[in-house]
């Protein structure tokens, strides 16, 4: 019988990360999270190892040396690394005028630097095994609001370096991102700050598919992506978000 598949998830901990590593459990692959809460992380890893192998490291992507201890132990715990998703990121929305340049390189190096770290020191692991790297990016890297310079340029930058990797990585790792639109992580956060969800009738409404998005709809799109279905596919991005890009709407 073949080993099962390991992953390592960024920011897995909650949100969209969590999700995704539901859908990992439920797969049958074997799962570790990088995060910088670890109020969350270890209660999503206690939770969560129900349902299968979970294995929880505290960090900040944005830091190497955290990046590279994290490679390390997933390696000493697991032996093999053939998935990683990118996912964890940060954001503050902010009048330009207000932003410092240490929120702003905050936010680059958390949604950017970071994903560029791992996917550095997972290289050689991920060769071996013939994975996969899928990152989170977002429609802010296509479309914009007032005060997400940070945010949106880390989120463009992710996309370029989707498929940049994808040509230094193929063909033994395929890379790959997925952009999510307005997804609903109300219930989805760690206890201490899970609150019910706030999304209205209008909300859903708005969205051409009918409805706001769920992690689970990351989730599904994560796991196709790093399935042997995909096998054709590299260095695309997939937009999430119910149609919601391709509106034109003027006020």
């Amino acid at each position: 019988m073949a080993e099962a598949r390991v992953a390592l998830i960024t920011g897995g901990a909650q949100g969209i990360g969590r999700g995704i590593a539901e859908r990992f459990l439920h797969d049958g692959l074997r799962v570790a999270m990088l995060d910088f809460d670890q109020e969350a992380g270890r209660e999503t890893a206690a939770e969560l190892g129900e349902r299968g192998p979970v294995f929880y490291v505290p960090g900040d992507v944005g830091r190497e040396e955290d990046v590279q201890r994290c490679i390390e132990a997933v390696l000493a715990r697991y032996t093999r690394l053939d998935v990683l998703v990118n996912n964890a990121g940060t954001t503050r929305f902010k009048p330009l005028a207000e932003v410092s340049l240490a929120e702003w390189r905050h936010i680059l190096d958390t949604n950017l630097t970071g994903a560029f770290l791992c996917a550095k020191y997972a290289e050689p692991h991920l060769r071996r095994a013939r994975g996969a790297v899928v990152n989170i990016a977002s429609t802010h890297a296509l479309m914009s609001i007032p005060g997400a310079e940070a945010y949106a340029a880390s989120k463009g930058g992710i996309v370029a370096l989707t498929h940049a990797l994808a040509l230094s990585l193929g063909p033994d790792v395929r890379v790959n991102c997925v952009s999510p639109g307005w997804i609903d992580v109300s219930a989805w956060k760690k206890k201490s700050v899970r609150k019910p969800s706030a999304i209205g009738a209008e909300d859903q409404r708005q969205h051409p598919a009918g409805r706001v998005g769920r992690p689970e709809d990351v989730a599904a799109a994560v796991a196709y992506l790093v399935s042997t279905e995909a096998g054709f596919v590299t260095g695309a991005n997939f937009v999430l978000d119910g149609g919601m890009t391709r509106k034109m709407v003027y006020v």
